[in-house]
């Protein structure tokens, strides 16, 4: 019995240890919502691209500013939607929201974050549009596993799927759009349904 009090005990440290190292699981909600996000401003985009600008997008007119615009807004929308929720998740089970753990997570998420988005506005400067789709999505997915290992929840597969679909997007450039649906839009609203079961509406 004393055997598997200490095992308890042991168990109960271990788990304390870890969730002090790691940042809380981000919101489910803020999931679905981004893939939603996405999903306008993908149809946005597919709009004024098919009726404005013959189905190609040019560096040079306004369709692109647009775009980049929209584009934009949805990351902006995502992250500011990410923040709130997350944060009062953490206030609502007596968590801290800004501490070391989640330095390192903003950290590791944004270097290969930057370094992407960098990336992508050189080739687009040198006028290779083709890649851009398949690019986004491997250096997200780059993000999430790389800042996985200080959040709770698993996002690492998220990543990883990004990859991969990322990949699969830079063999087929000409459906880069769609692929880039399916990874901002339709896997953020089945990974944020799902994590939106598993951490907040069970508790």
């Amino acid at each position: 019995m004393r055997n598997e009090d200490y095992l308890k005990d042991i168990s109960e440290i271990k788990n304390l240890m870890n969730k002090s190292s790691r940042f809380i699981s981000l919101s489910g909600l803020s999931g679905i919502l981004a893939g939603i996000y996405a999903l306008i401003g993908a149809a946005l985009t597919y709009y004024l691209v098919t009726k404005y600008s013959y189905g190609i997008l040019k560096l040079d007119g306004w369709v692109f500013r647009t775009v980049m615009l929209i584009l934009f807004m949805v990351a902006f929308l995502s992250a500011i939607t990410g923040i709130y929720l997350t944060t009062r998740k953490a206030k609502k089970n007596g968590e801290k929201i800004w501490d070391n753990s989640s330095k390192r997570l903003l950290f590791n998420f944004l270097v290969p974050l930057i370094a992407g988005g960098l990336y992508i506005l050189i080739i687009l400067s040198q006028g290779r549009y083709g890649q851009t789709g398949g690019l986004m999505l491997i250096f997200y997915g780059l993000a999430l596993v790389n800042a996985s290992k200080f959040s709770i929840g698993n996002i690492k597969y998220l990543g990883f799927t990004e990859i991969i679909l990322g990949l699969i997007a830079t063999l087929y450039p000409h459906n880069g759009f769609w692929f880039w649906v399916i990874g901002f839009g339709v896997m953020h609203i089945i990974y944020g349904t799902f994590m939106h079961i598993k951490y907040d509406t069970n508790k």
